[in-house]
């Protein structure tokens, strides 16, 4: 048995996970942590998270035998490797959710779907263009206008019985329609899941360039939003295609589970090679 730590280290926070596996599917996730980074400095939340991700293993640091990180995972310097994005989160989303053959990763700054098969081997991937309009950043920026706190959001979406739509276009535009309807008196939830529709359009043509059928998997900070993943899944529907949508309580750690998994096969395979 092999206990290896990941580190996930976005735009807007640090996640932490600590898994035991024999790689030979026996994998047990033993934590996992997050921390919103705000203005703190990057290297301080990251040493808090690992802290905290250690006392909830019950692990003193020396037994964790390799640390991976993902991410901007040079700011971790107690690593002994880095992988790739879109491969830690297409193994993490597949630790969660076996059945998984396409993720999202939406997070703060960008989306991006990715095909997978069944060993977590990314097939394929498309991401968002640079505006910020599909983004978690813009999403929490929306958020903080209309004076809700960020894990009201997706609830309040789901309530909506007209949503307003706005721009899908451009983030600037879009934060603009959102003051027009605020003066309009138009309701909140109404606002927020015409947001969500919107983003979730972006999404589903990303979804959808990559395959028409399959088990979608949301991973990264905006997987906890009930209402953006109800509107992705509607989006979807729309087009007639069969991909059910899903996501994961402990979706936000999917790519530190990711790096994790992936540090243990690396740690496992240079223990062979020492042998």
């Amino acid at each position: 048995m092999i206990t290896a730590g990941g580190m996930d280290v976005g735009a807007a926070a640090v996640k932490a996970a600590i898994v035991r596996t024999d790689n030979k599917g026996g994998d047990e996730l033993l934590a996992g942590q997050v921390q919103r980074i705000r203005r703190r400095d990057p290297k301080a939340v990251i040493r808090e998270t690992w802290n905290a991700a250690l006392e909830e293993a019950g692990l003193p640091e020396s037994e964790i035998e390799y640390v991976a990180t993902t991410g901007d995972g040079e700011l971790v310097d107690f690593r002994r490797g880095h992988f790739y994005s879109m491969t830690t989160h297409a193994r993490g989303a597949k630790f969660l959710i076996p059945e998984t053959t396409l993720v999202l990763d939406a997070g703060a700054l960008h989306a991006r779907a990715i095909h997978i098969d069944a060993r977590a081997k990314p097939l394929g991937y498309r991401m968002t263009s640079q505006c910020a309009s599909g983004s978690g950043q813009f999403l929490e920026n929306i958020a903080r206008y209309l004076g809700v706190a960020l894990d009201e959001v997706g609830e309040l979406s789901l309530k909506s019985r007209n949503p307003e739509m706005v721009s899908s276009i451009c983030a600037v535009l879009s934060e603009t329609d959102v003051i027009n309807m605020v003066s309009r008196g138009i309701a909140t939830s109404d606002i927020l899941k015409g947001i969500h529709l919107s983003m979730a359009g972006r999404f589903a043509r990303l979804v959808r360039a990559l395959s028409d059928d399959g088990m979608l998997t949301f991973t990264g900070g905006l997987s906890a939003d009930v209402g953006l993943v109800e509107a992705t899944r509607e989006e979807l529907d729309k087009t007639g295609v069969t991909i059910e949508v899903r996501t994961h309580p402990k979706s936000i750690l999917a790519g530190a589970i990711g790096a994790a998994l992936w540090g243990a096969f690396r740690h496992e395979k240079l223990l062979a090679k020492a042998g």
